[in-house]
């Protein structure tokens, strides 16, 4: 559980007594109380982390967020115990109303196949949709299958039972994990596309560090987490056949060709999976994060906090998403987010956050 401390430590590092205050024209400036708190998904948890160490340093502003998953995430924000929720299952419009709620994205990046196999190289295993299907329904139950050798000539895969991680908590990763499933693999429509689903086999492991450290320690495990897990732990990844035919691996340059065709303007509350794209560079399982905040906000003051964190992570905080492996969003859609803002209010009814131009 090595990523579990270092996350923890991080978290640890941003929680420091610090915040932020309004000087008399409305700026930001720090202070040394205030406190923001959050809590979801653990895909973009590493990004969050250095976002909240490099913000601590340069403007005091803490960040307590923890890293439940998306279920949690989800939870936490309709019972108003948090002042924002972060979660990788974007929520329907209808939901988001019906909740009184706000939602945007704030990065992008990819879910990946994670093995442990002697001597695998990352992308050297090949795996279609319905193999990998197979696969998590303990339908192929050794790695020297027929249909994987079928697959994978010249690489040695050894006479070992296959072991399935998947997540145990409720996830965005795995609602991104089994919505691939179920557009490529009529199988699975058994099982279906949640954030938490009834597993056909496996164990489970909570959040993205749980899954990859599982994988990690058992040889013949295969698991999914977000890309930058696998990185991070030296876990080699699959390579998967794309909807275009292609055997990709998962990059920044995949996940963004998957994200490059989306057009945002048509999607209400930001609702938008990136999903099985036909670009033929896109990674299969490509999503946006996103964050949940009230739209009525009882305290303008954190509203503004929360905003303002968001605003100054979107104007420099790219090049920290970029080395953890995920892809800032494009500045159009960024300007698409700030906008969405507009609609959370305070008491007073105005807007508890205006951006300054970009």
């Amino acid at each position: 559980m090595y990523r579990k401390i270092v996350l923890g430590l991080a978290a640890c590092l941003a929680l420091s007594a610090c915040g932020q205050k309004s000087d008399p024209q409305g700026a930001a400036a720090p202070s040394s109380s205030a406190q923001i708190a959050g809590a979801g998904a653990s895909f973009p948890a590493p990004l969050y982390a250095k976002w909240a160490e490099t913000q601590k340093a340069e403007t005091g502003v803490a960040l307590n967020y923890q890293s439940i998953g998306s279920g949690g995430g989800i939870k936490q924000i309709k019972a108003k115990t948090v002042a924002f929720g972060a979660t990788d299952k974007p929520l329907k419009p209808e939901e988001l109303q019906a909740e009184g709620l706000a939602q945007f994205p704030t990065v992008i990046g990819g879910v990946v196949p994670i093995v442990n196999l002697p001597d695998l190289q990352p992308g050297q295993l090949k795996l279609t949709g319905p193999l990998l299907a197979d696969i998590f329904l303990g339908t192929i139950k050794k790695w020297n299958d027929p249909a994987l050798l079928a697959l994978n000539p010249g690489v040695k895969l050894p006479n070992l039972p296959i072991t399935v991680v998947h997540r145990s908590d409720g996830s965005g990763t795995s609602f991104l994990f089994t919505s691939y499933l179920t557009a490529v693999a009529p199988k699975w429509a058994s099982v279906g596309a949640s954030d938490a689903v009834k597993w056909p086999t496996g164990q489970g492991g909570k959040g993205n560090d749980g899954v990859s450290g599982y994988v990690k320690q058992t040889t013949g495990a295969i698991g999914y987490v977000e890309y930058a897990y696998a990185k991070q732990n030296g876990l080699p990844h699959a390579s998967l056949q794309n909807a275009a035919g292609q055997y990709v691996n998962p990059t920044a340059e995949s996940f963004s060709a998957a994200a490059a065709g989306a057009d945002w303007s048509k999607a209400p509350g930001f609702y938008l999976l990136l999903i099985d794209q036909k670009d033929p560079a896109a990674w299969p399982i490509t999503g946006a994060t996103f964050i949940l905040m009230h739209k009525a906000q009882a305290d303008a003051a954190t509203g503004k906090t929360v905003l303002s964190f968001f605003d100054r992570a979107f104007s420099t905080g790219d090049a920290a998403a970029s080395e953890l492996a995920y892809v800032p969003l494009p500045a159009a859609l960024k300007a698409q987010v700030r906008a969405s803002w507009s609609a959370i209010v305070g008491p007073d009814g105005k807007p508890v956050f205006t951006p300054t131009a970009q």
